[in-house]
């Protein structure tokens, strides 16, 4: 029977279960050690990924999947979907939504229709499992559009890195780099907005950053519904407890714990830990 096929990259950090769960099609983005390069938790996991990142003595690089990968999954995915979503990272954070748009000009079989979700990790991830859900429900492309771009204002993307290295290094430090010069004191609380990675605070500790990013979130949520995920980068024993604290204090109508996948650690280093998240009944809230 003919659907509406969702995509997005692995940059999404869903969960496996969900993306079978609704059929959501994920595109490996790429991972390079010096002349080897991996697609991200396909010939390379993130547990693998994080010991050798922690000894390498150069760090690695990424990049997107390539046209023809584009081009090679919108033709399996058009032998059932009458049309496709693609929901990739923030362009400033990723070239994968340009080359999924220039793919899809290119693809004719079906109408392809590429959507930036102006955030990454599972805030992005949220905005594809969204859309997702409404496909399976048996909406049509324009309403499966519809709910991606209804969702892309609501999701929030908060998180702890030890250290903003990374970010630095990759060039997607936004206006957090005014912390640079005291990474080292502070762990600082970042969030991406608009496809931009800023700072919120910095506490001095990282036991008063997680404490003040679940104030924060309280702030944001309040009593109402929400629906969220833990992300950490190699850290899972902090992020279950994390999730603890999360799922005694919110009303959780999801909660998931996700690890930042190669390609996004390869960005944040080691000992990143977060939460996505989105709030029933306030479009508007961020």
């Amino acid at each position: 029977m003919s659907h509406i096929a969702v995509v997005t990259d692995s940059l999404a950090n869903l969960p496996s279960e969900l993306a079978a769960q609704y059929r959501i099609a994920v595109i490996p983005t790429l991972v390079i050690f010096g002349r080897e390069t991996f697609r991200d938790e396909v010939d390379m996991t993130a547990a693998e990924f994080y010991r050798r990142l922690r000894t390498a003595r150069q760090l690695p690089t990424t990049t997107t999947p390539s046209m023809g990968d584009f081009l090679a999954l919108f033709q399996r995915l058009s032998q059932e979907a009458e049309a496709i979503v693609c929901i990739h990272a923030a362009r400033e954070l990723s070239a994968t939504v340009e080359t999924a748009a220039e793919a899809g000009r290119m693809f004719e079989e079906v109408p392809v229709h590429v959507i930036d979700s102006r955030s990454a990790a599972m805030a992005q991830g949220f905005v594809v499992l969204e859309a997702a859900r409404r496909a399976t429900q048996g909406g049509d492309v324009a309403s499966v559009v519809a709910q991606a771009e209804e969702m892309i204002p609501q999701v929030n993307l908060i998180a702890i890195l030890d250290t903003l290295e990374y970010l630095y290094r990759g060039g997607r430090i936004g206006q957090a780099a005014r912390l640079l010069g005291s990474a080292l004191n502070f762990k600082p609380i970042l969030f991406v907005e608009d496809g931009v990675v800023d700072a919120l605070e910095r506490p001095r500790t990282r036991a008063k950053a997680m404490r003040r990013m679940v104030e924060i979130m309280a702030e944001r949520v309040g009593e109402r519904p929400v629906h969220a995920a833990v992300a950490h980068a190699d850290v899972p024993e902090e992020a279950e407890r994390l999730r603890q604290r999360i799922e005694a204090r919110f009303n959780c109508v999801e909660l998931y714990v996700t690890g930042f996948t190669p390609v996004m650690g390869a960005h944040t280093g080691p000992g990143l830990v977060g939460v996505a998240f989105w709030i029933e009944g306030d479009p508007q809230e961020r």
